[in-house]
């Protein structure tokens, strides 16, 4: 055999392996790093919760409360699970507590139509909700005529409290901070710093443009940062702001917001440090800097890379912690809906998508890597999700503004880790 022959046939034989080992290597990565399954050993039934069950008595009914009989969740804006036992919950008053009504043929409206559909939510906890009509560029006196314009009534078909409270594990309600329902206007977002000892609770109320801090218990109002009830765009305004998150150092980042384009940094004492962003499209906006509705903010302790959420453009921007432009990626086409999202102590950002009602798992790259979720007002069914959080034992709550209320989801027996929400980010406690 020539030397040419021999060389040729060696290249052949090489390749032919290599290409047989890589074929035995994927068959071997797509059979072992991620079943198809959330937990591998089950026989029957699916998915339809990921690696989680529902928890369905948890949180405990509202009415159960005395003087609460005939009442139930508002929209849920926002929770945050300091630990298992302790669970804040952020939502917009009370609701009537109604049965689902039969369902009634609407011919006076239009031929074949009816209401409740089977199977699908039938109120709209949000737009029931007082202040209604919360979106982007609105205020609470607009979102308040036009609830009042639809002949609805004040203690009749909704109630203004209960806008801040604590649940234990077994969802009772542990503490009520009604001492302050009467200065809210619009609660959005709740959290503690999670490097902070004192365990300090952050509360945003977006139509009162202000950001308040409290002590753990809710008995003393530490302090509050913005103008009360004044939009603006300096360093003592926000504009409708949304959302925030922290860097080990204690210093913060607040996403502002609905009306405002802005992220904002503050050090651990609240003292304005700068801000960036510049009001862009809604839809279809490709400029770095650039959003419309930011909604959700996180922050990578590691790294301190910020991710922003640029709500009606469907993507995230990522800067580093002085506002200089590092990457982005697009969160997917219509209905895609981001609200919040979060990033874990593994190094996962996990987002809730209101659009699709699916949590969404990505890597901080922006690799897409697992989504479990389905829409409904049945225990552990979505309907407009706005705030998650994962408690140390990894239950997973959610909050939302359609279905009302909150809930809590429990990690499966056997369930693969890789499809558990991770671990939360805490430092000092």
């Amino acid at each position: 055999m020539s030397r040419r022959i021999w060389m040729a046939v060696t290249f052949a034989a090489g390749v032919g392996g290599a290409l047989l080992a890589g074929s035995q290597m994927v068959a071997a990565q797509g059979s072992s790093a991620m079943p198809v399954a959330a937990v591998p050993s089950e026989r029957g039934g699916q998915d339809i919760w990921g690696a989680y069950v529902p928890d369905a008595d948890w949180p405990k009914e509202i009415s159960d409360l005395p003087g609460h009989g005939g009442w139930t969740w508002g929209a849920g804006q926002s929770i945050f699970a300091e630990s298992a036992d302790r669970v804040y919950g952020l939502m917009r008053g009370e609701l009537p507590n109604i049965e689902r009504p039969r369902t009634q043929f609407l011919k006076d409206i239009a031929p074949s139509l009816s209401f409740p559909i089977g199977r699908l939510p039938w109120r709209d906890a949000t737009a029931a909700s007082l202040p209604a009509n919360g979106g982007t560029g609105s205020s609470a006196e607009e979102g308040i005529s036009a609830w009042l314009d639809r002949g609805l009534e004040f203690g009749v078909d909704a109630r203004w409290e209960h806008c801040i409270m604590v649940f234990d594990r077994e969802g009772n309600i542990i503490e009520e901070w009604t001492q302050w329902d009467s200065m809210l206007q619009r609660p959005h977002f709740v959290a503690v710093n999670p490097y902070d000892p004192e365990k300090h609770v952050w509360v945003i109320d977006d139509h009162k443009h202000i950001v308040h801090k409290f002590t753990n218990d809710g008995k003393e109002l530490v302090q509050s940062i913005g103008t009360y009830g004044e939009p603006g765009d300096d360093e003592n305004h926000f504009n409708r702001p949304t959302m925030m998150d922290f860097l080990p150092d204690g210093t913060f980042f607040v996403a502002d917001g609905y009306n405002g384009t802005r992220v904002v940094k503050f050090d651990a004492d609240g003292n304005y440090l700068l801000s960036w962003g510049e009001p862009g499209q809604r839809g279809g906006e490709t400029r770095p800097g650039y959003w419309h509705n930011v909604h959700g903010i996180a922050v990578h302790p590691e790294t301190g890379r910020v991710f922003v959420n640029d709500r009606t453009n469907k993507r995230v921007q990522v800067f580093d912690s002085d506002g200089n432009y590092l990457d982005e990626w697009s969160f997917g086409p219509e209905p895609t809906d981001i609200h919040d999202f979060t990033i874990t102590a593994d190094g996962h950002l996990w987002a809730a998508d209101r659009g699709t009602n699916k949590m969404l798992k990505y890597d901080l790259d922006g690799n897409f890597l697992y989504s479990w979720g389905t829409w409904g007002n049945f225990p552990g069914g979505m309907w407009g999700v706005h705030g998650i959080s994962v408690d140390e034992e990894q239950n997973f709550y959610v909050a939302e503004v359609d279905n009302g209320g909150f809930q809590k989801y429990v990690p499966r027996e056997g369930a693969n880790p890789d499809m558990l929400v991770g671990p939360p980010v805490r430092s000092a406690w």
